[in-house]
């Protein structure tokens, strides 16, 4: 055990409360939500393959 102590006047991250997300800020901080659908790699745009 060691003697000395850590004291921060800053509060600690999992104590403070987190903002209210506000899907209209969200999505105009982000852009609008993108489909899940899979995007061909890049050998399969360089050979036309879909």
């Amino acid at each position: 055990m060691s003697a000395y102590t850590f004291r921060s006047s800053r509060p600690d991250h999992w104590v403070s409360p987190r903002p209210t997300r506000d899907p209209a800020r969200l999505a105009a901080i982000h852009g609008p939500l993108q489909p899940m659908a899979r995007e061909p790699g890049l050998v399969a745009r360089l050979l036309g393959l879909r």
